[in-house]
Protein backbone atom coordinates (compact mmCIF):
# COMPACT_ATOMS: atom_id res chain seq x y z
CA UNK A 1 0.00 0.00 0.00
CA UNK A 2 3.06 2.33 0.28
CA UNK A 3 3.44 5.07 -2.22
CA UNK A 4 5.54 4.63 -5.41
CA UNK A 5 8.03 7.29 -6.34
CA UNK A 6 7.14 7.01 -10.02
CA UNK A 7 3.07 7.63 -10.24
CA UNK A 8 1.31 5.17 -12.72
CA UNK A 9 -2.19 7.08 -12.65
CA UNK A 10 -4.34 3.46 -13.08
CA UNK A 11 -2.58 1.73 -10.08
CA UNK A 12 -3.05 5.33 -8.16
CA UNK A 13 -6.68 4.55 -9.38
CA UNK A 14 -6.87 1.13 -8.42
CA UNK A 15 -5.59 2.28 -4.84
CA UNK A 16 -7.70 5.05 -4.30
CA UNK A 17 -10.93 2.41 -4.63
CA UNK A 18 -9.47 -0.60 -2.93
CA UNK A 19 -8.31 2.01 0.07
CA UNK A 20 -12.15 3.07 0.59
CA UNK A 21 -13.29 -0.23 0.30
CA UNK A 22 -11.08 -1.30 2.79
CA UNK A 23 -12.35 1.75 5.35
CA UNK A 24 -16.08 1.18 4.21
CA UNK A 25 -15.25 -2.88 5.34
CA UNK A 26 -14.17 -1.85 8.56
CA UNK A 27 -16.82 0.90 9.68
CA UNK A 28 -19.10 -2.36 8.96
CA UNK A 29 -17.29 -4.69 10.80
CA UNK A 30 -16.23 -2.75 13.73
CA UNK A 31 -17.76 -0.88 16.59
CA UNK A 32 -21.13 -0.57 18.15
CA UNK A 33 -22.45 1.97 15.12
CA UNK A 34 -23.04 -0.41 12.55
CA UNK A 35 -24.60 -2.79 15.00
CA UNK A 36 -26.87 -0.18 15.47
CA UNK A 37 -27.81 0.73 12.10
CA UNK A 38 -27.48 -2.35 10.51
CA UNK A 39 -31.38 -2.68 10.06
CA UNK A 40 -31.17 0.14 7.71
CA UNK A 41 -29.80 -1.54 5.63
CA UNK A 42 -28.92 -5.10 6.41
CA UNK A 43 -27.71 -6.77 3.09
CA UNK A 44 -25.27 -3.74 2.48
CA UNK A 45 -23.79 -4.09 5.83
CA UNK A 46 -23.21 -7.70 5.59
CA UNK A 47 -21.44 -7.30 2.26
CA UNK A 48 -19.12 -4.68 3.31
CA UNK A 49 -18.67 -6.14 6.80
CA UNK A 50 -17.61 -9.79 5.11
CA UNK A 51 -17.10 -9.32 1.28
CA UNK A 52 -15.25 -5.97 1.01
CA UNK A 53 -12.26 -6.94 2.84
CA UNK A 54 -11.44 -8.87 -0.25
CA UNK A 55 -10.31 -5.30 -1.99
CA UNK A 56 -6.86 -5.94 -0.35
CA UNK A 57 -6.23 -8.75 -3.02
CA UNK A 58 -5.94 -5.64 -5.14
CA UNK A 59 -2.85 -4.23 -2.85
CA UNK A 60 -1.46 -7.59 -2.72
CA UNK A 61 -1.43 -7.94 -7.17
CA UNK A 62 -0.08 -4.47 -7.15
CA UNK A 63 2.80 -4.68 -4.75
CA UNK A 64 4.08 -7.57 -6.90
CA UNK A 65 3.60 -5.87 -9.43
CA UNK A 66 5.68 -2.63 -8.55
CA UNK A 67 8.05 -5.06 -6.56
CA UNK A 68 9.01 -6.58 -10.08
CA UNK A 69 9.38 -2.94 -11.84
CA UNK A 70 11.74 -1.81 -9.15
CA UNK A 71 13.63 -5.22 -8.32
CA UNK A 72 14.20 -6.98 -11.73
CA UNK A 73 12.49 -5.04 -14.46
CA UNK A 74 14.07 -7.39 -16.92
CA UNK A 75 13.47 -10.41 -14.98
CA UNK A 76 16.67 -10.50 -13.13
CA UNK A 77 17.80 -8.66 -9.77
CA UNK A 78 19.88 -5.78 -10.42
CA UNK A 79 20.56 -4.96 -6.95
CA UNK A 80 24.39 -6.32 -5.57
CA UNK A 81 22.55 -5.16 -2.04
CA UNK A 82 19.59 -7.34 -1.60
CA UNK A 83 19.98 -6.73 2.54
CA UNK A 84 20.68 -3.25 2.19
CA UNK A 85 17.03 -3.38 -0.13
CA UNK A 86 15.08 -5.10 2.53
CA UNK A 87 16.15 -2.81 5.44
CA UNK A 88 15.29 -0.03 2.96
CA UNK A 89 11.56 -1.14 2.74
CA UNK A 90 11.51 -2.39 6.48
CA UNK A 91 12.39 1.08 7.19
CA UNK A 92 9.55 2.56 4.59
CA UNK A 93 6.66 0.68 6.04
CA UNK A 94 7.78 0.63 9.70
CA UNK A 95 8.28 4.56 10.15
CA UNK A 96 4.46 5.39 9.28
CA UNK A 97 3.23 2.55 10.78
CA UNK A 98 4.86 2.86 13.84
CA UNK A 99 3.24 6.02 14.19
CA UNK A 100 0.28 4.65 13.22
CA UNK A 101 0.24 2.34 15.93
CA UNK A 102 0.75 4.62 18.43
CA UNK A 103 -1.55 7.50 17.43
CA UNK A 104 -4.28 3.29 17.71
CA UNK A 105 -3.00 3.24 21.14
CA UNK A 106 -3.89 7.04 22.49
CA UNK A 107 -7.46 6.66 20.19
CA UNK A 108 -8.45 3.18 21.90
CA UNK A 109 -7.17 4.68 25.41
CA UNK A 110 -9.92 7.40 24.18
CA UNK A 111 -12.47 5.36 23.28
CA UNK A 112 -12.23 2.75 26.73
CA UNK A 113 -13.10 5.87 28.90
CA UNK A 114 -16.64 6.59 26.94
CA UNK A 115 -18.00 3.14 25.61
CA UNK A 116 -17.33 -0.38 26.82
CA UNK A 117 -17.19 -2.90 23.54
CA UNK A 118 -15.25 -5.68 22.36
CA UNK A 119 -13.92 -3.88 19.38
CA UNK A 120 -11.52 -1.92 21.31
CA UNK A 121 -7.82 -2.94 21.76
CA UNK A 122 -6.97 -3.85 25.03
CA UNK A 123 -3.79 -1.12 26.60
CA UNK A 124 -0.54 -3.38 24.83
CA UNK A 125 1.78 -5.41 26.87
CA UNK A 126 5.42 -4.37 25.96
CA UNK A 127 6.35 -7.54 24.49
CA UNK A 128 2.78 -7.20 22.42
CA UNK A 129 4.28 -3.57 21.39
CA UNK A 130 7.72 -4.66 20.25
CA UNK A 131 5.75 -7.64 18.19
CA UNK A 132 4.14 -5.06 16.24
CA UNK A 133 7.26 -2.88 15.88
CA UNK A 134 9.22 -5.70 14.40
CA UNK A 135 6.15 -7.48 12.47
CA UNK A 136 5.75 -10.34 14.38
CA UNK A 137 2.49 -9.91 16.08
CA UNK A 138 0.77 -12.94 14.06
CA UNK A 139 3.31 -14.84 14.20
CA UNK A 140 3.63 -14.46 17.82
CA UNK A 141 -0.04 -14.47 18.09
CA UNK A 142 -0.78 -11.14 19.89
CA UNK A 143 -3.73 -8.82 19.74
CA UNK A 144 -3.65 -6.10 16.93
CA UNK A 145 -3.35 -3.07 17.92
CA UNK A 146 -5.31 -1.78 14.99
CA UNK A 147 -7.26 -3.05 11.87
CA UNK A 148 -5.60 -4.21 9.16
CA UNK A 149 -2.31 -3.68 10.02
CA UNK A 150 -1.87 -7.62 9.39
CA UNK A 151 -1.18 -6.48 5.87
CA UNK A 152 1.79 -4.45 6.43
CA UNK A 153 3.82 -7.66 8.19
CA UNK A 154 2.66 -9.61 5.25
CA UNK A 155 4.21 -6.90 2.65
CA UNK A 156 7.24 -7.39 4.11
CA UNK A 157 7.52 -11.06 3.84
CA UNK A 158 6.16 -11.12 0.61
CA UNK A 159 9.09 -8.36 -0.42
CA UNK A 160 11.48 -10.78 1.31
CA UNK A 161 10.30 -13.26 -0.45
CA UNK A 162 10.73 -12.22 -3.59
CA UNK A 163 13.97 -10.70 -3.02
CA UNK A 164 15.41 -13.62 -1.77
CA UNK A 165 14.05 -15.67 -4.96
CA UNK A 166 15.16 -13.52 -7.44
CA UNK A 167 18.91 -13.20 -5.60
CA UNK A 168 19.45 -16.89 -5.38
CA UNK A 169 18.20 -17.53 -8.79
CA UNK A 170 20.93 -15.06 -9.97
CA UNK A 171 23.37 -16.20 -7.86
CA UNK A 172 23.16 -19.84 -9.35
CA UNK A 173 23.64 -18.00 -12.98
CA UNK A 174 20.31 -16.18 -13.61
CA UNK A 175 20.73 -16.03 -17.81
CA UNK A 176 20.33 -18.74 -19.93
CA UNK A 177 20.21 -18.01 -23.91
CA UNK A 178 19.92 -14.48 -23.03
CA UNK A 179 16.25 -14.94 -20.81
CA UNK A 180 16.42 -14.86 -16.77
CA UNK A 181 14.84 -18.43 -16.67
CA UNK A 182 16.06 -19.24 -13.18
CA UNK A 183 14.49 -16.49 -11.76
CA UNK A 184 11.23 -16.78 -13.57
CA UNK A 185 10.62 -20.13 -12.82
CA UNK A 186 11.15 -20.02 -9.12
CA UNK A 187 9.17 -17.59 -8.98
CA UNK A 188 6.48 -19.56 -10.87
CA UNK A 189 7.20 -22.46 -8.80
CA UNK A 190 6.60 -20.77 -5.28
CA UNK A 191 3.05 -19.14 -7.00
CA UNK A 192 2.22 -22.73 -7.67
CA UNK A 193 2.89 -23.96 -4.50
CA UNK A 194 1.07 -20.90 -2.76
CA UNK A 195 -1.98 -21.45 -5.19
CA UNK A 196 -2.82 -24.83 -5.40
CA UNK A 197 -2.07 -26.18 -1.55
CA UNK A 198 -0.94 -23.19 0.51
CA UNK A 199 -3.42 -20.76 0.13
CA UNK A 200 -6.03 -23.55 0.32
CA UNK A 201 -5.23 -23.76 3.91
CA UNK A 202 -5.87 -20.70 6.47
CA UNK A 203 -3.31 -21.97 9.17
CA UNK A 204 -0.91 -20.55 6.57
CA UNK A 205 -2.47 -16.84 6.25
CA UNK A 206 0.59 -15.63 8.81
CA UNK A 207 2.76 -16.36 6.30
CA UNK A 208 3.83 -14.84 2.74
CA UNK A 209 3.81 -18.52 1.19
CA UNK A 210 -0.30 -17.96 1.80
CA UNK A 211 -0.19 -15.32 -0.18
CA UNK A 212 2.32 -15.64 -2.44
CA UNK A 213 0.13 -16.50 -5.52
CA UNK A 214 -1.46 -13.43 -5.35
CA UNK A 215 1.53 -10.96 -4.87
CA UNK A 216 3.54 -13.23 -7.79
CA UNK A 217 0.29 -12.49 -10.15
CA UNK A 218 1.40 -9.10 -10.25
CA UNK A 219 5.01 -9.48 -10.43
CA UNK A 220 4.54 -12.48 -13.64
CA UNK A 221 2.17 -10.31 -15.08
CA UNK A 222 4.87 -7.41 -15.09
CA UNK A 223 7.36 -9.24 -16.71
CA UNK A 224 4.95 -10.85 -19.20
CA UNK A 225 4.36 -6.98 -20.12
CA UNK A 226 7.35 -5.79 -20.69
CA UNK A 227 7.56 -6.73 -24.07
CA UNK A 228 5.83 -8.42 -26.95
CA UNK A 229 6.34 -12.14 -26.50
CA UNK A 230 5.22 -15.93 -27.44
CA UNK A 231 2.77 -16.90 -26.81
CA UNK A 232 1.08 -14.57 -24.83
CA UNK A 233 2.18 -15.30 -21.19
CA UNK A 234 -0.61 -13.00 -19.56
CA UNK A 235 -2.89 -15.53 -21.46
CA UNK A 236 -0.86 -18.39 -20.07
CA UNK A 237 -0.78 -16.90 -16.01
CA UNK A 238 -4.67 -16.57 -16.20
CA UNK A 239 -5.41 -19.96 -17.86
CA UNK A 240 -3.16 -21.62 -14.62
CA UNK A 241 -4.54 -19.02 -12.43
CA UNK A 242 -8.25 -20.40 -14.12
CA UNK A 243 -7.32 -24.48 -13.26
CA UNK A 244 -6.63 -23.34 -9.77
CA UNK A 245 -9.87 -21.93 -9.60
CA UNK A 246 -11.77 -24.78 -10.62
CA UNK A 247 -10.08 -26.93 -8.45
CA UNK A 248 -10.75 -24.72 -5.32
CA UNK A 249 -13.05 -21.78 -6.19
CA UNK A 250 -11.38 -19.14 -4.10
CA UNK A 251 -13.51 -15.80 -4.69
CA UNK A 252 -10.37 -13.37 -3.34
CA UNK A 253 -8.10 -15.65 -5.76
CA UNK A 254 -10.49 -14.37 -8.84
CA UNK A 255 -10.60 -10.89 -7.41
CA UNK A 256 -6.40 -10.76 -7.93
CA UNK A 257 -6.88 -12.57 -11.53
CA UNK A 258 -9.00 -9.84 -12.49
CA UNK A 259 -6.73 -7.12 -11.05
CA UNK A 260 -3.78 -8.81 -12.52
CA UNK A 261 -5.44 -8.98 -16.43
CA UNK A 262 -6.44 -5.62 -16.29
CA UNK A 263 -3.04 -4.58 -15.11
CA UNK A 264 -1.68 -6.22 -17.85
CA UNK A 265 -4.17 -4.95 -20.46
CA UNK A 266 -3.18 -1.53 -19.08
CA UNK A 267 0.20 -1.72 -19.46
CA UNK A 268 0.17 -3.18 -22.48
CA UNK A 269 -2.22 -1.07 -24.05
CA UNK A 270 -0.20 1.73 -22.53
CA UNK A 271 -2.59 3.64 -20.31
CA UNK A 272 -1.40 2.88 -17.26
CA UNK A 273 0.91 5.92 -16.42
CA UNK A 274 -1.92 8.67 -17.55
CA UNK A 275 -5.22 7.32 -17.41
CA UNK A 276 -7.80 7.88 -16.19
CA UNK A 277 -6.72 11.99 -15.76
CA UNK A 278 -8.71 12.25 -12.07
CA UNK A 279 -6.98 14.31 -9.93
CA UNK A 280 -9.41 13.10 -6.80
CA UNK A 281 -8.59 9.57 -7.48
CA UNK A 282 -4.95 10.12 -7.88
CA UNK A 283 -4.43 12.12 -4.68
CA UNK A 284 -6.31 8.97 -2.72
CA UNK A 285 -4.19 6.90 -4.56
CA UNK A 286 -1.20 8.54 -3.29
CA UNK A 287 -2.35 8.60 0.05
CA UNK A 288 -4.10 5.45 0.46
CA UNK A 289 -1.10 4.05 2.47
CA UNK A 290 -1.72 6.96 5.05
CA UNK A 291 -6.00 6.33 4.66
CA UNK A 292 -4.88 2.80 5.52
CA UNK A 293 -2.91 3.22 8.86
CA UNK A 294 -4.63 6.42 10.37
CA UNK A 295 -8.63 5.60 9.59
CA UNK A 296 -9.06 2.41 12.59
CA UNK A 297 -8.02 4.82 15.33
CA UNK A 298 -10.61 7.55 13.95
CA UNK A 299 -12.92 4.56 13.23
CA UNK A 300 -12.88 4.01 16.92
CA UNK A 301 -13.20 7.82 18.29
CA UNK A 302 -16.37 8.26 16.31
CA UNK A 303 -17.92 5.33 17.24
CA UNK A 304 -17.23 6.04 20.53
CA UNK A 305 -18.45 9.22 20.49
CA UNK A 306 -21.54 8.83 18.24
CA UNK A 307 -22.42 5.60 20.27
CA UNK A 308 -22.61 7.18 23.88
CA UNK A 309 -24.42 10.11 22.32
CA UNK A 310 -27.30 8.05 20.58
CA UNK A 311 -26.47 4.29 21.61
CA UNK A 312 -30.30 3.05 20.24
CA UNK A 313 -30.69 5.83 17.64
CA UNK A 314 -30.24 3.91 14.02
CA UNK A 315 -30.23 7.09 11.83
CA UNK A 316 -28.10 8.52 13.93
CA UNK A 317 -25.29 5.62 13.99
CA UNK A 318 -25.45 5.88 10.14
CA UNK A 319 -24.95 9.17 10.11
CA UNK A 320 -22.06 9.08 12.29
CA UNK A 321 -20.34 5.94 9.77
CA UNK A 322 -21.29 8.63 7.09
CA UNK A 323 -18.84 11.12 9.63
CA UNK A 324 -15.96 8.25 10.33
CA UNK A 325 -15.62 7.58 6.53
CA UNK A 326 -14.93 11.27 5.80
CA UNK A 327 -12.86 11.58 9.27
CA UNK A 328 -10.36 8.91 7.80
CA UNK A 329 -9.69 10.30 4.57
CA UNK A 330 -9.00 13.63 6.40
CA UNK A 331 -7.22 11.94 8.46
CA UNK A 332 -4.80 10.43 6.24
CA UNK A 333 -4.52 13.67 4.60
CA UNK A 334 -3.04 14.86 7.29
CA UNK A 335 -1.11 11.44 8.51
CA UNK A 336 0.37 11.57 4.62
CA UNK A 337 1.43 15.41 5.07
CA UNK A 338 2.93 15.02 8.43
CA UNK A 339 4.50 11.38 8.60
CA UNK A 340 4.26 9.31 5.34
CA UNK A 341 5.70 12.84 3.10
CA UNK A 342 8.64 13.15 5.74
CA UNK A 343 9.76 9.50 6.20
CA UNK A 344 11.60 9.86 2.90
CA UNK A 345 14.42 11.80 4.40
CA UNK A 346 14.21 9.64 7.74
CA UNK A 347 15.08 6.42 5.21
CA UNK A 348 17.50 7.89 3.62
CA UNK A 349 19.31 9.23 6.78
CA UNK A 350 18.76 5.27 8.10
CA UNK A 351 20.48 4.00 4.56
CA UNK A 352 23.47 6.23 5.00
CA UNK A 353 23.64 4.98 8.69
CA UNK A 354 23.27 1.19 7.78
CA UNK A 355 26.04 1.74 4.74
CA UNK A 356 28.08 3.47 7.73
CA UNK A 357 27.76 0.21 9.82
CA UNK A 358 28.58 -2.17 6.58
CA UNK A 359 31.62 0.04 5.96
CA UNK A 360 33.13 -0.27 9.14
CA UNK A 361 31.99 -3.89 9.97
CA UNK A 362 33.64 -5.15 6.90
CA UNK A 363 37.69 -4.70 7.42
CA UNK A 364 36.68 -6.54 11.02
CA UNK A 365 34.86 -9.82 8.73
CA UNK A 366 37.95 -9.64 6.45
CA UNK A 367 40.33 -9.94 9.80
CA UNK A 368 38.53 -12.99 11.21
CA UNK A 369 38.30 -14.73 7.87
Amino acid sequence: MHASNSRLAFIDALKAVASQFIVLHHLAFYGPMSDVANDLAPALFAWFSQDARIAVQIFLVIGGFLAAKALAPAGTLISAKPLMLLMSRYIKLVVPYAAAVIFSILCAAIARSLIDHHSIPNPPTLRQLLAHIALLQNILAYDSLSAGIWYVAIDLQLFALLLGTLWLARSMGDQYDGMPVFSVLSVIALALGSLFYFNRDSNWDSWAIYFFGTYAMGALTYWATEAEQEPDWLAVIAGVVIVALLIDFRSRIAVALVTAVVLGISRRWGFIADRPKAKLLAYLGKISYSVFLAHFPVILIVNALFYRLAPGNATANAFGILVAWLASNVAGIVFYRLVESRSGGWLASAQIGIQHSLHRLAPVVRVKS
